[in-house]
């Protein structure tokens, strides 16, 4: 059975972090293919784009425009029911007769087999456990005093002509298939009998979990990209076998039990990684694939302009946009466009679409951030962004805050901060207040140019 892998980038995700995963996804999937023709150990992977949160619009434009789905959402990679199970269990009628039963269970060397009512619904399990019960039954039968084997053989014969519906048991453990597997191990445990049930919307069945499994299940298989820190993951990172990691931002706190390829480079986009990925083993890009990648390293990048755009990331910049016969900046600009208003973009999209958690030694900040070639409309919404990041301050019990807004044209930034801005105004030394904000020239990235600075100077 081929095991699947989901590959996904870090919460609140950019263009980079949904583009990286499908493209490498793209590319994972055209390696594992070819190293099972020369039977290599790798093969038999099936690598799933996923994402943490919601779709950037460009993300979804680019995607769509060039017939891409959606990456699947994800809220935690904790095991679950159906990771486990054994899926599409060996099933019977009702009316099945126990002869009919028995020699299924022998055929297929299994305890149990799922009963199904006429719209094939589950409604019992029937097992070995049964009819050895129903023996002993026949037995108990018997007037020993007046022993006859043929007494026994009788009610044997008898019961091989019973409907399963007979004899099966109904008290079953049943549960979803998505249920988190810890959430379902104590009643499973408890259960009379030894399996339960994983059933679908419609009650139909779809998995069986025994005692054996939950004893030896593995954790769910994974591949990060544009993150390697554990509160920028996905919930229950800590549970799930990290196979590779595909990054450019520091090296955070994410640990494996075990070595993995671990591809951190210093540039500009992870997307820049993944392409020279591509060239290394020696994979054409597809026109689809690479016009993703171009939109992610010059989203990433701000058009190259950002302090993190190395030589590579320019290079593959030209070298995507010639596959598929564009210019990188006039593609790059088209990219930006896609964003919509700023004027009318919902006030939680506009603050947060794009934010970062970051552990202090006892606090955690939040560091927010949105491109735009129209700062004017975003200053303008400064009251309604306050209140927003007052929400977010509160709720979360952050530090501070820092929303920063930068102007791709003008190759700055504007800060506006809630919380605790004394720390925030010591490490940039300025005077950021309660109203107008503070411009930056000069600070487009939060990579590079803010998180550094945060990380290194506020205890």
């Amino acid at each position: 059975m081929t095991e699947k892998v989901l590959v996904f980038g870090h919460r609140n995700p950019d263009n980079d972090s949904i583009s990286s995963a499908v493209a490498y996804c793209y590319l994972k999937n055209k390696l594992s293919a070819r190293k099972e023709r020369y039977h290599f150990d790798e093969a038999g992977y099936e690598y799933i784009p996923a994402r943490l949160g919601d779709m950037p619009v460009e993300s979804e434009w680019v995607l769509r425009k060039n017939g891409f789905e959606t990456p699947v959402l994800i809220t935690h990679v904790y095991p679950r029911v159906c990771d486990v199970m054994t899926e599409n269990p060996i099933s019977v009628h009702r009316k099945t007769t126990m002869l009919e039963a028995g020699r299924l269970l022998r055929k297929h060397n299994i305890r149990s087999l799922v009963v199904e009512d006429d719209d094939r619904k589950f409604c019992g399990l029937i097992s070995t456990r049964n009819i050895a019960e129903r023996y002993v039954e026949a037995t108990d039968v018997v007037d020993y005093e007046n022993y006859s084997k043929g007494d026994v053989a009788k009610s044997l014969e008898d019961s091989l002509g019973q409907y399963v519906e007979e004899l099966m048991s109904t008290d079953v453990y049943t549960m979803d298939k998505d249920v988190v597997l810890r959430d379902a191990i104590q009643e499973l445990m408890a259960s009379a009998l030894r399996e339960g049930v994983a059933l679908d919307e419609g009650g139909h069945a779809v998995g069986i979990v025994t005692r054996s499994d939950i004893a030896t299940y593995g954790r769910r298989k994974v591949i990060l990209v544009d993150h390697n820190e554990t509160l920028q993951s996905a919930p229950g990172i800590e549970t799930a076998q990290i196979m590779e990691i595909v990054d450019h931002h520091r090296i955070a706190d994410v640990t494996t039990t075990e070595p993995i390829k671990f591809l951190g480079l210093p540039i500009g986009s992870t997307a820049t990684i993944v392409s020279l990925e591509f060239e290394k083993h020696r994979v054409t890009i597809p026109p689809r694939i690479a016009e993703v990648l171009l939109s992610a390293i010059m989203t990433d990048t701000l058009l190259l302009k950002s302090p993190t755009t190395t030589h590579s990331d320019k290079e593959q910049a030209e070298y995507l946009a010639d596959i598929v016969g564009v210019d990188a900046l006039d593609f790059g600009r088209q990219v930006f466009e896609t964003r919509g208003n700023d004027e009318e973009m919902a006030i939680d999209k506009l603050v947060a679409s794009d934010a970062k958690e970051f552990m202090l030694e006892t606090d955690v900040i939040l560091v927010c951030a949105h491109e735009t070639t129209n700062l004017d409309a975003v200053k303008a919404r400064e009251d309604e962004i306050r209140q927003y990041m007052d929400l977010l301050l509160k709720t979360k019990k952050y530090k501070f805050v820092l929303f920063m807004v930068t102007d791709v044209i003008e190759e700055g930034s504007q800060f506006y901060c809630e919380g605790d801005r004394k720390a925030m105004n010591r490490v940039f030394d300025i005077e950021c207040k309660g109203k107008g904000g503070t411009w930056m020239p000069g600070i487009v990235s939060r990579k590079k140019q803010v998180a550094p600075r945060l990380l290194s100077y506020i205890k």
